[in-house]
């Protein structure tokens, strides 16, 4: 597979020196983001979320992965607002029985530039996250990002939620689909006693009072992304 050319910095956003890449800039504010949320990651997961900030500009151009094209916005908009929802998802692993050295499978449907798959990969080494998407170019991105990034941890899946035969314990989807198309189409894919994690702007009533009799909402938990102005939360529901 090729490497597409690296796009030039956007006007005034942040200015790359030499031989700097255009998002190292940035990094005081995405460390200032961790600790906001309290994420206790290492300077490596740093650096992976950097590189993976400098992957997601570079192939953008090409593959067409978010429409966001500014630097400063893919950190607030993409990056922080994935990792405001690691806490959230880590409390929840905990719960969960995990056979001694391994890793706890989760599908992130429709995750195109890998977000938040991605995120997840990198900040929870201990869950095994697959990312579903029915756009071949997406799912190579996150292989490209997986061998780059060095995350055997992470696996891009080139198929439609509806055709997996693999089941897990944790879907998670981000700006996806409805709660009705998002559980209806990964029902198949969801573990028994497993659960749904989608990731939402406003408070989804509309969405959930659409939802049918067999799937149960037991958690709504805002979030709060350092950085943005903006409603965020994530919606927890199972199979009733």
């Amino acid at each position: 597979m090729s490497r597409p050319a690296a796009p030039k910095a956007h006007g005034t956003a942040v200015r790359q020196g030499e031989g700097t890449p255009v998002s190292e800039a940035l990094r005081p504010q995405l460390e200032a983001g961790v600790a906001a949320l309290q994420l206790e990651l290492v300077p490596a997961q740093i650096d992976a979320l950097m590189a993976f900030l400098d992957l997601l500009q570079k192939w953008n151009k090409v593959y067409n992965l978010t429409s966001v094209r500014d630097p400063q916005e893919m950190l607030t908009h993409h990056l922080l607002d994935s990792l405001a929802a690691v806490p959230a998802l880590l409390r929840h692993v905990q719960t969960l029985p995990v056979e001694e050295g391994a890793r706890l499978p989760l599908l992130d449907v429709g995750s195109g530039g890998g977000l938040p798959g991605v995120v997840f990969a990198i900040c929870c080494p201990q869950i095994d996250v697959n990312c579903v998407d029915t756009v071949g170019k997406k799912a190579a991105f996150i292989q490209q990002v997986a061998a780059s990034l060095r995350l055997p941890n992470l696996h891009g899946i080139h198929n439609r939620v509806e055709n997996l035969n693999t089941m897990f314990p944790v879907i998670s989807c981000r700006a996806f689909a409805s709660l009705v198309d998002f559980t209806s189409w990964s029902r198949k894919a969801l573990a028994e006693g497993g659960i749904w994690f989608a990731m939402k702007g406003k408070h989804p009533d509309e969405e959930m009072a659409a939802l049918p009799a067999d799937v149960q909402v037991f958690h709504v938990e805002p979030l709060q992304v350092p950085g943005l102005d903006a409603e965020r939360c994530v919606v927890w529901m199972r199979a009733a």
